[in-house]
């Protein structure tokens, strides 16, 4: 994919190898904590490998995730939220939380 094929949009990418993860308007939330700090939530991901799912207690709860990787350079960037186990944190599932010190956001120019 090059950076034409996004209008001019802002994306994020693969801090290690510049490959597109994100675009800004499937960005939901940036206020996720994950192992390295900050994270962000995003409706979508492209571009990304995931990993075998296992359950996990994070700080909401129960959930079934998958750690995601980015599909060129492998790096980990963040999970997939598989299944809530509590049906309050349901809006969850199927989101990304990407680590921002794993991406980088871009412009197209």
């Amino acid at each position: 994919m090059s950076m034409a094929e996004f209008n001019d949009a802002p994306l994020f990418s693969c801090r290690n190898c510049r490959n597109p993860i994100a675009l800004r308007h499937d960005l939901l939330s940036k206020s996720f904590i994950a192992k390295s700090g900050q994270a962000y939530m995003f409706a979508h991901a492209m571009n990304v490998v995931l990993g075998q799912t296992e359950d996990k207690k994070l700080m909401t709860g129960l959930f079934s995730v998958g750690n995601i990787y980015c599909s060129k350079c492998g790096q980990e960037l963040g999970w997939k939220y598989i299944r809530a186990y509590d049906a309050k944190q349901s809006f969850k599932e199927g989101r990304f939380i990407i680590e921002k010190a794993r991406i980088l956001k871009e412009y197209s120019t």
